[in-house]
């Protein structure tokens, strides 16, 4: 929602057409009116929305290691590295999605949770959020994937996840995003609001 004192930036729908409904994306081309009073074209893609979760594991001698993933993403024809994630199902609170996709993806569960913050990766063409969370008490159990989910789970410390990230071997934007986030919190710069787990 745009705040009042920027109302000379909105854009306005004119009309819209639906390009295409699958089971999981739904797109399409709007005309909109610009600030100024011309037309444009605009497609993008609507989507249900996400979480990712930053699995934090502490060692006996207090040091942290993060659960990362790795997945290969068609769309890329890579395998990448990632942080758990998921896309919410209809209906679904963000915090009871973040604990299912945990569980299911790394075969941890957590007895406390932070919620950090939201994202948008694709703001060009696409409506799609991630809400980020944060985990911690991390007890290993087993994993649950869904049918056609392939992933290996690996931990690493958040030193080489950044170095990582600095020489181009991570480069999914939630990822990009967690590991600031993950600086941050472990620097003690951002505070997070943990709550024991619920349900």
């Amino acid at each position: 929602m745009s705040k009042p004192e920027y109302k000379h930036l909105v854009e306005t729908r004119k009309s819209s057409q639906e390009l295409f409904k699958g089971s999981f994306l739904h797109a399409f081309r709007d005309e909109v009116f610009l600030p100024d009073g011309a037309v444009a074209t605009r497609e993008y893609v609507v989507h249900p929305g996400a979480v990712m979760v930053v699995p934090l594991l502490q060692d006996a001698d207090g040091t942290w290691k993060v659960v990362l993933e790795r997945q290969f993403r068609y769309p890329l024809g890579q395998t990448m590295i990632e942080f758990p994630a998921g896309k919410l199902d209809p209906g679904e609170a963000s915090a009871a999605c973040a604990q299912r996709e945990l569980l299911e993806e790394t075969g941890y569960t957590a007895t406390e949770w932070a919620r950090a913050g939201v994202l948008h990766p694709a703001i060009a063409y696409s409506s799609e959020f991630i809400d980020v969370w944060f985990a911690r008490g991390l007890v290993a159990g087993a994993q649950h994937l869904d049918a056609g989910e392939f992933l290996d789970v690996f931990t690493a410390t958040p030193a080489e996840l950044l170095q990582w990230c600095m020489q181009g071997q991570v480069t999914d934007a939630k990822t990009l995003a967690a590991a600031l986030w993950l600086q941050n919190v472990l620097s003690g710069g951002w505070t997070l609001d943990w709550q024991p787990t619920q349900g």
